[in-house]
This record gives structure tokens, C-alpha cells and sequence, in this order.
């Protein structure tokens, strides 16, 4: 917290961003592609050093051929591999699909568990890529720590912690369980739109008043704005396929011009 700064200080200054930030983006939402509680595990192991761009790109041939934890844990290791070359570490993540699918089928009924102790037990899935799926395919409230929101809690002072484990148990504290999933898509679309990591939009930022950090990138309105991205910046989103209130384009599909 900023020098002088009470934790009563602390916890409404936090929350007075939230709000802020919900009025940015009333429209914040995960940005991979899922219809399914099983798509968004996949999907989500395979963001891992990653765009959620290029996720998306890759999903749809991925799930025409292995609409199923059963179809994917009797896949090709190459075929795969192949398939979602494009993510970057096609082979571990073949070996994580291949595993987690297997785990799925034989100790889930098939069925992706709703528990993060039973999600953690899966090969390749982390606290993080549980949080997402509780929070996003079955509405249990998690705060996912991913780098943009590691970055930006520190960035305003809300906690000094390194540790994603760490990072989660302060902003816990901080907020009610009931908007720790929005309250992790709000900050993760600001990270990715305007509060970047080299050389954050500051003269755009719509919280920029109530920042501590405010100055460390371009002040300059104009040029601020031009650091803009997705459909802050006019450019189209992440997702091939974004919600119906999504005010910016959908992200072409691999190979589109």
C-alpha cells in the first residue's frame, strides 16, 4: 500500500477502482472460446505462454476432432501435436491434454469436477487454470492471477506479493467472494487494453485519478490513445466468437487475411 495508507484506505480505494472498472467494461468476459466446461479446460491449458488469440484459432479443429474427453484421450500424440502447434509447447500440452483428458475419463465419469481440489489433481492444471474454469463454466467464485493481474494489483499498490498463491489470498481479503470472477476479467481486460506492461496508456486511463503509479507510461492524451488496443484501440477482440454485448470486432480465424 502507498506510504501512509491504512488498510481501510487500502480496501476502499480497491473496491472505488472495481466500480470504476466495471463501468469501463460492463461487457468483461473470459476471452476463450468455450461451449462447454471441458472446452474451456482445454482451452485454457493451452493459453499458457500464449494469446488467447491464438488459443482461439486453434481450438475449433482441435474440438471437430476431439469433441470429448474420451475422443481426446484416445488421440494420436502427432496428430495432436499438429493441431495445436500454432499455441507454442505443442508437446508438453499434448501430454497435458492426453493426460487430463485419460484423468477425466477414468476417475470423473467424463465430466469435468467442480471442485479446485479435484481440478488441481489434473495434469497440467494449476490454481490458475482451475479459478478459470470454477469461475467461468460453473460459477464459483475465483480470482485468476494470471500476469496482467499480478502486474496491476502491484501497480496500484493493493499488494507488494510475487507469489500468484500469495497475490490471490491478499485480493481475497480485499474483496467480497461474489466479484472475485468479474473483478479478474475487469482487471485482466484493462492489463490487456490500456495498462500495458512496457508502456502503460496513463493519459488514456479512465482510473487514472485514483492510481498510484499514474506517470510510469504516456501521459500524453493523444498519444495514450494510440497505445490503445482491441476495441479500445478500434481493433478487433481475442475471441472468434465474443458474447452478443461485445462492443468490438471478433478476431478473424487462423490464416484469415
Amino acid at each position: 500500500m502507498p506510504k501512509g495508507e491504512s488498510h481501510l484506505a487500502l480496501v476502499r480505494r480497491a473496491r472505488r477502482i472495481n466500480r470504476e472498472l466495471a463501468e469501463v467494461y460492463p461487457y468483461a468476459h473470459p476471452e476463450l472460446d468455450f461451449r462447454n466446461p471441458f472446452e474451456l479446460l482445454v482451452a485454457t491449458v493451452l493459453s499458457a505462454q500464449t494469446t488467447d488469440l491464438r488459443v482461439n484459432q486453434t481450438t475449433p479443429a482441435l474440438f471437430a476432432a476431439y469433441p470429448t474427453p474420451e475422443d481426446m484421450a484416445a488421440a494420436n500424440p502427432e496428430e495432436m501435436e499438429e493441431l495445436i502447434r500454432p499455441t507454442g509447447f505443442f508437446r508438453a500440452k499434448t501430454r497435458s491434454l492426453l493426460g487430463l483428458s485419460a484423468a477425466l475419463r477414468d476417475d470423473f465419469g467424463g465430466e469435468v469436477p467442480g471442485r479446485l481440489e479435484d481440478l488441481v489433481k489434473l495434469p497440467g492444471v494449476g490454481r490458475k487454470t482451475a479459478n478459470v474454469v470454477l469461475g467461468n463454466a460453473f460459477g464459483v467464485p475465483g480470482i485468476t492471477v494470471d500476469t496482467h493481474f499480478g502486474r496491476l494489483v502491484r501497480r496500484w499498490k493493493w499488494t507488494d506479493e510475487e507469489d500468484p498463491v500469495k497475490v490471490e489470498a491478499v485480493i481475497a481479503d480485499i474483496f467480497p467472494k461474489s466479484e472475485w470472477t468479474m473483478l479478474s476479467h475487469r482487471v485482466i481486460f484493462h492489463g490487456r487494453r490500456i495498462c500495458h506492461s512496457r508502456k502503460p496508456a496513463c493519459g488514456a486511463c479512465p482510473i487514472a485519478p485514483l492510481c498510484p503509479s499514474y506517470g510510469e507510461g504516456e501521459t500524453d492524451p493523444e498519444k495514450a490513445r494510440k497505445l490503445l488496443k482491441y476495441e479500445m484501440g478500434g481493433y478487433p477482440g481475442q475471441r472468434l466468437s465474443p458474447p452478443p454485448d461485445f462492443p468490438g470486432k471478433p478476431a478473424p480465424a487462423l490464416g484469415a487475411v
